[in-house]
């Protein structure tokens, strides 16, 4: 019993480990590049953008990713609706000008989002504390967020 236990411990920990290696920012690469190929494709898709702002060195940013891209209500919303970004924010990289771009988001801390839309233009900054729960986020209020931020919820008058 002894053995399956620390067999169990050891690969969970392996799991854990490997999950924290995957890296969703490229600190290398220039934001505002980033953004304009986001929004290329959001135009040619009819969609958004959300960039989520942050870094490999965040563990909220690297939890969001994740929640937001395996949660089985959050990921297809996001799919469908957003060209989903990751803009890197850094002591290697700030990336100052897709920051003073995106209206210096950094200030509501990391991570945060920004919704752009088809043509580019800032039209919403969301910091993340209010999406937490417990040590990931609360799928009801991601989602109330994403369908609040949609091209369709934006545009399509009440």
């Amino acid at each position: 019993m002894k053995k399956i236990v620390i067999i169990a411990l050891l690969v969970f920990g392996i799991g854990s480990a490997m999950a924290q290696d995957v890296k969703y920012y490229n600190e290398e690469v220039d934001g505002m590049a980033q953004i304009a190929g986001a929004v290329e494709l959001a135009k040619q898709t009819d969609r958004y953008v959300l960039c989520q702002v942050g870094g490999n060195w965040c563990p909220w940013c690297i939890r969001f990713a994740q929640f937001a891209t395996s949660d089985s209500v959050v990921a297809p919303l996001l799919e469908k609706n957003f060209v989903y970004v990751h803009i890197n924010y850094s002591k290697a990289n700030k990336n100052r000008e897709a920051m003073k771009y995106l209206g210096n988001p950094a200030r509501f801390g990391f991570p945060v989002f920004v919704i752009l839309d088809e043509e580019g233009t800032p039209i919403h900054i969301q910091e993340s504390a209010s999406l937490e729960e417990g040590k990931s986020y609360n799928r009801q209020k991601v989602e109330n967020f994403l369908k609040l931020w949609t091209k369709e919820s934006v545009t399509t008058l009440k």
